[in-house]
């Protein structure tokens, strides 16, 4: 008896989605790539030597990508950019869609992709959100649940990238929506999981420094932040982001409560082996994110096929990315104009938008 696979297509072959098309091709059982999109001549040229082999044609048209002969879901890693209307255009295709984080660097963008999304319940529309698939995040996560340190309280979270002296991020900056919503948006999607999906606000503050990158002042952007969001619960958050690691990825959490805490990553390696010599005690740390998280984007993709093909829920409520953009976007505000952001208790605004 035939298993059935769930056809997919991969939309971007960059760094993330090759990432994504390597997990659907090789280390998701129940998927079948069957097709990818590239507009860039070099992704096409990775796609011939490591896709197609495998049977998976090539487009470098994305709505031709939609036409493919009985595809069933999308994989979404192109720019952030386009994350929205490439997500929107699969759903009025009929297609599942798997949408890398963010859904849009613009609040009221993802709100219509998630109404669009609403408008065809039959369809599973997901942002991933890496860390929630991470093995030690679940642990920290259910032992949470389970009220082993207590009520949570503090969360405490960073996203730390190596640094890339290209100028690779300067660019970048031009359209990523900043430090918090690019980076911190994980860290935001954690409170959420951890502090309860119906957290809200009560105020936002938060402060930067050009440290090594001082070209990012003409995109208002900071290659070090520190944001902390007070909630209504009684509750605090705070994050701190970098472009400018010396050692390498550095992505740590801790949940503290009140009879006890939850660290995730607090000391960062690579691997189990540590080098002892003259110098001291050496260990290795992950050079990126996919180092760090790579399993969990495995268990992401075999999660959300699983979920398509038995109309299972999906593990993420696709509200949490609006809101974590959201929070994102306000902590970037606060981050450029120096200004305490509140909120009353039903979420809504006090002050005025100061940018």
């Amino acid at each position: 008896m035939a298993i059935q696979k769930l056809k997919v297509g991969m939309a971007g072959l960059g760094r993330v989605g090759k990432l994504h098309a390597t997990n659907f091709l090789h280390r998701t059982p129940r998927a079948d790539l069957v097709a990818a999109f590239t507009p860039d001549q070099s992704e096409l040229a990775w796609g011939k030597e490591n896709l197609e082999p495998y049977g998976v044609t090539l487009y470098n048209n994305y709505l031709k990508m939609l036409e493919h002969p009985g595809l069933q879901a999308v994989a979404i890693g192109t720019a952030t950019s386009v994350h929205a209307e490439e997500t929107i255009q699969a759903i009025d295709k009929d297609l599942h869609v798997l949408c890398e984080k963010p859904l849009s660097t613009d609040v009221e963008v993802c709100r219509q992709v998630v109404r669009k999304a609403q408008s065809k319940p039959h369809l599973k529309v997901m942002c991933g959100f890496s860390r929630r698939f991470d093995e030690s995040y679940r642990d920290a996560y259910e032992k949470a649940s389970k009220g082993l340190i207590g009520r949570p309280a503090i969360v405490r979270s960073q996203t730390c990238d190596k640094l890339d002296p290209s100028g690779f991020y300067v660019e970048y900056a031009a359209w990523s929506g900043g430090v918090f919503v690019d980076m911190s948006v994980h860290d935001i999607d954690l409170t959420l999981w951890f502090f309860g999906d119906d957290s809200i606000p009560k105020s936002i503050s938060a402060h930067g420094l050009r440290a090594v990158q001082p070209e990012l002042a003409k995109y208002n952007d900071f290659d070090n932040a520190v944001g902390i969001i007070e909630f209504h619960n009684g509750k605090i958050a705070y994050y701190y982001c970098t472009r400018m690691m010396a050692h390498g990825q550095e992505d740590t959490t801790e949940v503290i409560g009140t009879e006890g805490k939850l660290t995730i990553n607090g000391n960062p390696q690579k691997n189990f082996v540590n080098l002892y010599h003259n110098a001291g005690i050496t260990r290795e740390v992950p050079p990126n994110f996919m180092g760090r998280f790579g399993p969990a984007f495995v268990q992401e993709s075999n999660e959300f096929t699983a979920s398509c093909l038995y109309n299972t829920p999906l593990p993420i409520n696709l509200n949490n990315a609006v809101k974590a953009v959201e929070i994102g976007a306000y902590l970037q505000e606060a981050l450029v104009t120096g200004r305490q952001i509140r909120f009353d208790e039903g979420g809504k605004r006090i002050e005025q938008s100061q940018l």
